[in-house]
């Protein structure tokens, strides 16, 4: 496990860099993040700031047998999971992306489902979904439609700025996922 913490000049110099997908063919989950945080362009690791709470929501959700460094994202790929977001620019905040981004990313996050069909996309915010896809009225949980023979989940956003969800209650939505897995 590598361990990385960014000096201030690397979380500066993060600004609008990307993350590579981690993505492969036939994926159970193929979780969608809103964005990279300024932690995530600095390191290259999604989800890699300490206080968000995605690595401990997929252990105690049950996709994981313990809690993953970011640093060791290419082990989800071995549990059949895979991580990309709607927006790859790198932000200090969601709300600085701009709707356009939200919703060209919604259409090149479709491409890559057809291309890729994983059984489930759990997307990771729910306003990032109602807004790349124009469905104001989404809700958490097994959306209706689906995206050609993939199941779509809304689920809540990790971040620790999501004060609305505990880790538990996390835990609890993730492993709802998990065990839709066929």
């Amino acid at each position: 496990m590598m361990k990385f913490k960014p000096t201030k000049e690397d979380l500066r110099d993060a600004v609008n860099r990307t993350t590579e997908d981690l993505i492969d063919y036939n994926l159970k989950v193929l979780f969608c993040g809103i964005n990279p945080g300024m932690w995530s362009g600095a390191t290259g690791w999604h989800f890699a700031k300490p206080g968000n709470r995605f690595w401990k929501a997929l252990h105690f959700g049950g996709f994981t047998n313990r809690v993953l460094h970011p640093s060791e994202e290419h082990e989800l790929l071995e549990n059949g999971c895979g991580i990309t977001s709607f927006c790859q620019r790198t932000t200090a905040r969601a709300d600085e992306l701009m709707t356009e981004e939200f919703i060209e990313g919604g259409k090149l996050l479709v491409k890559k489902i057809e291309k890729f069909e994983p059984q489930i996309l759990a997307v990771l915010g729910i306003g990032a979904y109602r807004t790349a896809f124009q469905k104001p009225k989404a809700h958490l949980g097994l959306q209706t439609e689906k995206i050609g023979g993939t199941s779509i989940w809304l689920l809540p956003n990790p971040s620790g700025l999501n004060a609305h969800y505990q880790l538990a209650d996390l835990a609890k939505l993730y492993g709802e996922v998990r065990l839709a897995i066929e």
